[in-house]
């Protein structure tokens, strides 16, 4: 008990420390793969994709950042075996922010798209299981985070795959590619609508008190929808067919109007990486506070705290500036050359992913499902179309992350314990 109320200022200044540096190196690494394909389609320059992210990374986490924050926290260890001592849990928690946000530290400067979700709960898994008991991890839990994690990318990569067919069958492949193209982008755009409002109705409103029934969010969602469809087509409008860009590559002008498109996905990709990551890196954070705050009860649930998000928020967007065009360049050109309409069936089957699995509370990767949905549209293009090596070296970072991050919260856990006790 006496460590929490001796120490309690100390706790809480350190814990807000390691998370904004934790959801640094989420939005260097993160925020980086959600932006990668359209700044890699050349659809966006890299400006605007940072004014992007900073818009709708804060809204996706402020407004739908509530329903995964509650896994990380209270799905993964078992908060009943550390009533007795809950300095135990705070140690774990900073020592869990500080492993992941090293980690991404290390990953982003060699420009590996790794996944913040794992680094994070690589982390709070090894620190539970060394430093307290392994019966302290739910692995039940783990094992679903686990599965989610394969699951994801196949998903993503399978919608992405028909997405693109779809975008060839319809325009690429057809007589008059750009007429079509002005003629099916309405309806993809319509799709992207309904995605984002889905989710924000869905999942995003319950905290700050709006209950919508499912009916009536899909209701708006088709109103919403039907809004950014319109003014899809008026920036359309101004789009004209540029002959002579066309004579050197055949859909030069068709590539444009995916390019307007690729705004929409790419705000969407940027609203869903919000609601789904920024928890990484506030969970942890909000249950330190939480623990503290109650005077040492180790809560099942800790309300969030509004300034807990937004300073996930600002720590996001300071990372994506500073360091985020080293995995840009990785997703948006070394996996498999992508322009406009690739770069939007890719975005878009990842947003959808990530947005299924949001509602459903699954901590999945979005780092996982973008690359999955990147390699599904070069896929459509066949096996050629893919750079293997780079695709290698991503896996083998994807699966050193989990040991990676509970290596590092392990040795951080006991040296917070030595320092604090």
């Amino acid at each position: 008990m006496s460590i929490i109320a001796q120490y309690g200022d100390i706790i809480v200044i350190l814990a807000c420390v390691f998370g904004f540096f934790m959801a640094w190196g989420v939005g260097a690494n993160d925020v980086a793969n959600a932006m990668g394909t359209s700044v890699g389609s050349k659809a966006l320059t890299m400006k605007q994709a940072i004014m992007i992210a900073i818009l709708f990374e804060f809204a996706g986490a402020y407004l739908a950042g509530g329903a995964v924050t509650a896994t990380i926290r209270k799905g993964i260890i078992d908060p009943g075996i550390l009533s007795g001592n809950p300095e135990l849990l705070v140690f774990g928690m900073l020592s869990a922010l500080l492993a992941a946000g090293l980690w991404l530290l290390i990953a982003t400067h060699y420009g590996w798209p790794v996944s913040t979700t794992h680094s994070i709960v690589g982390a709070i898994v090894g620190f539970a299981a060394v430093g307290i008991s392994v019966d302290a991890v739910h692995w039940d839990k783990v094992s679903k985070i686990v599965a989610s994690w394969v699951v994801s990318p196949v998903t993503a990569g399978i919608i992405a795959f028909f997405l693109f067919r779809s975008v060839q069958k319809l325009i690429l492949d057809t007589d008059k590619p750009f007429e079509n193209s002005k003629k099916y982008v309405p309806v993809y755009i319509f799709l992207v609508g309904f995605i984002i409002s889905m989710v924000t109705f869905t999942k995003g409103l319950k905290h700050i008190g709006l209950d919508i029934s499912f009916a009536n969010s899909a209701f708006i969602s088709i109103g919403v929808a039907a809004i950014t469809m319109f003014i899809g087509i008026m920036m359309l409008k101004k789009i004209k067919a540029d002959p002579t860009a066309d004579k050197d590559y055949h859909f030069a002008s068709v590539e444009k109007v995916f390019g307007v498109l690729m705004m929409f996905t790419a705000c969407a990709m940027a609203f869903a990486h919000g609601s789904n990551d920024v928890a990484n890196a506030v969970g942890p954070l909000a249950a330190v506070v939480g623990v503290i705050s109650s005077g040492g009860e180790v809560a099942q649930k800790t309300a969030m705290p509004a300034w807990i998000l937004l300073l996930g928020g600002a720590g996001i967007v300071a990372g994506l500036i500073m360091y985020g065009h080293k995995v840009i360049a990785t997703v948006g050109n070394n996996i498999t050359e992508l322009t406009p309409s690739r770069g939007f069936a890719a975005t878009l089957a990842a947003a959808t992913t990530v947005v299924v699995a949001s509602g459903t509370g699954l901590p999945i990767s979005t780092t996982h499902t973008l690359v999955g949905a990147v390699l599904g549209v070069g896929l459509a293009r066949g096996l050629a179309a893919l750079n293997l090596r780079v695709v290698g070296t991503i896996f083998v970072s994807w699966v050193v992350t989990l040991p990676a991050g509970a290596l590092l919260a392990i040795m951080f856990f006991f040296m917070f314990k030595g320092m604090f006790t």
